[in-house]
């Protein structure tokens, strides 16, 4: 498996303009699964939740998950990247696994760090590996790196490469 990773300061806000950053980035890449920052597409680092509430999307109805979704088909790779996740009334620091038929696996980043906590809730779902192409992985986001039980518990389950978006 041939592993990659695009790093970049996302611009605060400036979701079409960071997304067009990524997908030119990701146009001539030559990998099996690709890992982004967290909150790739928004920026890090909300005034309120209000704030974070107008940039948060649902990944089902989200054109940036749309163009994610097409170039994973287009060059037959898998992206781990962060997501400001807008489901229901919440609102969660994910990860999203998108591979060329859409989303795999969605990680909901369970431990919340400093001020995160006044404007997103906390993860709540389990941890869990994903197979991409005979390769196990796991997925956690920034500061769940602190809690080895994060770590433990996805290696438990056959972790063989974890992606950390951060």
């Amino acid at each position: 498996m041939k592993i990659g990773y695009y790093q970049f300061r996302p611009l605060f806000g400036r979701v079409e303009k960071n997304l067009a950053k990524v997908l030119s980035a990701l146009g001539e890449c030559d990998a099996d699964l690709i890992v982004l920052p967290e909150l790739a597409f928004t920026g890090y680092y909300f005034r309120d939740r209000n704030e974070l509430a107008q940039l948060a999307e649902n990944p089902k109805t989200s054109k940036t998950v749309d163009a994610l979704i097409a170039i994973c088909k287009r060059k037959q790779f898998h992206i781990v990247t962060g997501f400001a996740e807008k489901y229901e009334d919440k609102i969660f620091n994910s990860a999203l696994l998108i591979g060329p038929s859409g989303i795999e696996h969605t990680y909901r980043k369970l431990h919340l760090f400093n001020e995160e906590k006044n404007t997103f809730d906390a993860g709540d779902i389990p941890l869990c590996v994903q197979d991409i192409n005979g390769v196990k992985i796991g997925i956690m986001v920034c500061f769940d790196w602190a809690f080895p039980e994060v770590t433990r518990s996805l290696v438990l389950q056959g972790a063989q490469i974890i992606c950390h978006p951060s």
